[in-house]
């Protein structure tokens, strides 16, 4: 069994608007943003009628400094005001973790 060494998940779930002009856009440019910061372990994203990212981050300092991270500032406005309807933020200590793989 390897060491594990616990960490934090934020789990963002959202419904969008119908009409969600530049979100795509804002998407490419936050996964490539995201991907910089101090950290960041990894993301998992699938969106159908209901929209789920899991982004996995070593300590919760890291996540507030990406939650203010200026860039990711405009981008949470721009959903508030234009991409979504609702969202819900949790934030989680993963204390374990296994996986099966074929």
């Amino acid at each position: 069994m390897k060491d594990f060494k616990p960490y934090y998940a934020v789990i963002f779930t959202s419904t969008q608007k119908e009409n969600i002009e530049g979100y795509s856009e804002m998407a490419k440019q936050m996964d490539e943003l995201v991907k910089q910061q101090y950290g960041f372990l990894g993301m998992d994203s699938v969106r159908e009628d209901v929209g789920i990212t899991v982004s996995y981050w070593e300590n919760l300092d890291a996540i507030k400094n990406w939650k203010q991270q200026s860039e990711h500032l405009v981008a949470q406005q721009k959903g508030r005001t234009d991409w979504y309807n609702w969202y819900n933020v949790r934030i989680c200590k993963v204390e374990r973790e296994y996986e099966f793989n074929s």
